[in-house]
């Protein structure tokens, strides 16, 4: 196994024509891994030393350990996974399949080395169960004395989507779906569902769902600071420049009423965030039906999964989530 070790941003532009392909190799194909969405959560978001350990066997990029090491301020340093936690929902180490004792042995390698900042604690997030990171590598600590802990972290609500939109409805417990139905078709003739795609107008689509977003709720005005507002515009942007954004608008009277920001990679549409005017066209629940007409148009173009990411909002389980679980793995250096 052979180490690379980068310690600057140009790590990405480096590996950017190899990254990519080693993720879909991996245990866990993720858009938050991509080498695109790890780039500019460091550039907008990013703190401390970064070190990204690039794996190799026969010159093969078999494995990817995104890091950096923050201290705190009673000088505790915490090496964690780049994009860890806030934004990024699945996080992991990049290993392709089939090579996870190498690589893994390798990345705990890498972390006794001296090429590694000198850090105290672990902690690992966003971790997607099924993932080697939470046993394999977990025995590995554990042999070298750092106490690994996992613990329950979060859950991603999926809808795993049939064929058809009359099939999903089917999926739904029967007064959801009538109550689903009714709104659909209150809002039939007053609504109409529109999506961000002129490049030169994105800026003004992404003030407007922040500005939504931000009157939703007083929890989500909060977590929009300048800084975040930054990193969803220029996230909002990079995923428009590689076809996976989907920024959703719900308009009542040529107004824009109800917003969704997802994403879609491979098979899935992600559901990132969303906002709505919380008093104006209350009656027609706009929020509902804009997810439900998202949900519709993705069976129509074939996707399989509709991921609503974290959280255990009541109303992904109305809409037919099923929960897939999240941990963290923490470790203590002796």
């Amino acid at each position: 196994m052979q180490l690379q070790v980068f310690d600057s941003p140009t790590a990405f532009d480096a590996l950017a024509a190899e990254w990519d392909g080693a993720l879909a190799r991996s245990h866990h194909d993720t858009l938050f891994l991509t080498c695109a969405w790890q780039q500019t959560w460091w550039s907008t978001l990013g703190e401390g030393e970064m070190r990204i350990v690039a794996l190799r066997e026969g010159g093969e990029l078999v494995g990817i350990a995104p890091l950096f090491f923050a201290e705190d301020a009673h000088g505790v340093v915490t090496a964690a996974f780049i994009g860890c936690k806030e934004v990024s929902d699945y996080l992991d180490f990049i290993v392709a399949r089939g090579h996870e004792e190498a690589v893994l042995r390798g990345i705990l390698n890498f972390l006794k080395s001296a090429d590694c900042p000198p850090w105290h604690v672990l902690s690992l997030c966003n971790i997607r169960e099924g993932s080697p990171t939470l046993t394999r590598f977990c025995e590995l600590l554990a042999a070298e004395g750092w106490q690994p802990r996992v613990s329950f972290e979060d859950v991603c609500p999926q809808v795993a989507l049939p064929r058809s939109f009359e099939e999903y409805l089917m999926m739904l417990d029967g007064k959801e779906r009538r109550e689903l139905q009714r709104k659909l078709r209150r809002a039939s003739e007053e609504v109409r569902v529109t999506f961000a795609e002129d490049a030169a107008r994105l800026a003004e689509d992404v003030d407007d769902f922040i500005r939504l977003m931000k009157a939703s709720t007083p929890e989500k005005a909060a977590f929009m600071t300048p800084r975040m507002a930054r990193f969803f515009h220029a996230i909002a942007r990079a995923m428009f420049e590689r076809g996976r954004l989907q920024l959703a608008f719900l308009e009542v009277e040529g107004v824009r009423a109800a917003t969704y920001l997802n994403f879609t990679y491979r098979d899935a549409v992600l559901v990132y965030n969303s906002g709505l005017d919380p008093q104006r066209f209350a009656y027609l629940s706009p929020g509902q039906v804009l997810i439900a007409r998202l949900i519709e148009k993705a069976i129509a173009e074939g996707f399989r999964v509709f991921d609503f990411l974290q959280g255990g909002e009541e109303y992904k389980y109305k809409l037919g989530g099923k929960d897939v679980r999240l941990f963290t793995l923490t470790a203590r250096r002796n």
